[in-house]
C-alpha cells in the first residue's frame, strides 16, 4: 500500500470573515495559496453544512467540501487537496469515489480522500440524512469503504450490503490507481481497525495527552490485521493560535473561546486543561516548542507521530498568518 505524505497540512474550518458572501472565496483562496507557498503540503476544509458547535453557531457560514476543493483546486498548483474529514453518511460511496477520483484529475493527481463515519446530528436531522446509531454509522463506513477502495483502484466492486450495492462498478478516468485513502478520529477500535485494514494515513483526533495510548492501540489494530505499523502514517489536529506577540494571541484565544461559550477566567485548572487540550497559542517559538514537545516528541516503541495538521481558527484569515504558521512548523515536519 503506497504511503500519502501529509506531514504539515492547513484545515480552514471556518468563513466567518469581514466583509459579505462575495469576500468568502477570495479570502479562502488566498490562505490556500499562502499555504502552498509556505511549506505546507496539504490544504483540508471542513465537510461539513452547518459551523460546528466547538467553533461556533449553526448559522454561521459554511461551504459544500467538494466544490471548494474543486475551485482551490484552480487557484493552486502543487498543493494536496482533502477534506477533513468527508461525512461518510453525506454521499453514495460510489458516488464519493467518483467526486474524489474527479477533484484528482482535476487537481493533476493532488487530491486525497479523508473519509470518517459522522458524528454531527443536527446536520442530518435538518439536512434530511439518516443518522442511525454509533454502530450504524461504523457499519455503513465499512460497506462505503469496500466499495470506495476497488473504485479508487481500478478494480470494479461486487457489493450486495446492508445499506449499500455495487456491481462491477467502474471508474474512469483515473490519473492513477494508488490515490490515497486517510481515516480521521479517535476511535481506538473501529476507526483505528479500519485505518488498518483500507488507509494509508490516519489522523487522529484527541488530546495531546492521549497520543501515547492512541498510538499502542494503532499498533495492536496493526498487528491484528497483519500489517506493517510502519506503514500507516500519521499526523494529528491541532488548534493553533499564532502571533510575534504572545499576549495577543493568548487574547485571541480567549475571545474564540468565549465565542463558543467558554470563558477561561471563571474555569478551574482542570476545566481550563480539558477547554484548551488541543490548543497550541503564543509566539512562533512557543507554537515550535509546543508542537514538538506535545505532538511529536511522544513515542510507543520508537514510533509517534508523523506529521501535524493545523488549523488556525482564530486568525488564519489575515494576511501573513498562514505564511507565519508554515515557516514556524515546516522545519518541524520535513
Amino acid at each position: 500500500m503506497d504511503r500519502v505524505s501529509i506531514r504539515l497540512g492547513y484545515q480552514i474550518p471556518n468563513f466567518t470573515y469581514p466583509g459579505t458572501a462575495a469576500d468568502i472565496g477570495p479570502t479562502v483562496i488566498a490562505q490556500a495559496r499562502e499555504a502552498e507557498a509556505s511549506g505546507f503540503d496539504t490544504v483540508l476544509v471542513m465537510d461539513h453544512f452547518y459551523q460546528l458547535p466547538g467553533i461556533g453557531a449553526p448559522e454561521e457560514p459554511m461551504l459544500e467540501a467538494y466544490t471548494l476543493l474543486g475551485a482551490l483546486a484552480t487557484a493552486t498548483e502543487r498543493i494536496q487537496l482533502s477534506t477533513l474529514v468527508t461525512g461518510n453518511t453525506y454521499r453514495n460511496p460510489a458516488m464519493l469515489a467518483k467526486t474524489v477520483t474527479t477533484l484528482d484529475v482535476m487537481s493533476g493527481g493532488r487530491a486525497v480522500l479523508a473519509i470518517g463515519a459522522g458524528w454531527y446530528e443536527l446536520e442530518h436531522q435538518q439536512m434530511g440524512y439518516e443518522f442511525g446509531t454509533f454502530a450504524d454509522r461504523f457499519r455503513r463506513l465499512e460497506e462505503s469503504l469496500s466499495i470506495i477502495e476497488p473504485m479508487l483502484r481500478g478494480r470494479h466492486p461486487e457489493v450486495d450490503g446492508e445499506w449499500y450495492q455495487a456491481h462491477g462498478t467502474r471508474n474512469e478516468p483515473r490519473v492513477r490507481d494508488d490515490l490515497p485513502i486517510m481515516l480521521g478520529g479517535g476511535g481506538e477500535k473501529k476507526t483505528f481497525g479500519l485505518a488498518a485494514k483500507y488507509a494509508d494515513h490516519l489522523n487522529v483526533i484527541c488530546g495531546d495527552d492521549e497520543i501515547p495510548r492512541k498510538l499502542e492501540a494503532l499498533a495492536k489494530r496493526c498487528e491484528e490485521a497483519g500489517r506493517d505499523r510502519d506503514s500507516l502514517e500519521t499526523s494529528y489536529l491541532a488548534f493553533v493560535i499564532i502571533d510575534e506577540n504572545g499576549d495577543t494571541a493568548r487574547e485571541l484565544q480567549k475571545e474564540f473561546l468565549r465565542k463558543t461559550g467558554v470563558d477561561l477566567d471563571d474555569l478551574d485548572d482542570d476545566e481550563r486543561a480539558t477547554a484548551t487540550a488541543r490548543h497550541f497559542v503564543g509566539t512562533p517559538d512557543d507554537i515550535a516548542e509546543q508542537v514538538q514537545r506535545r505532538i511529536l516528541d511522544p513515542k510507543v516503541d520508537g514510533k509517534g507521530i508523523d506529521g501535524v495538521c493545523v488549523n488556525l481558527v482564530a486568525n488564519g484569515h489575515i494576511p501573513g498568518i498562514v505564511e507565519l504558521t508554515g515557516k514556524t512548523l515546516a522545519p518541524l515536519v520535513k
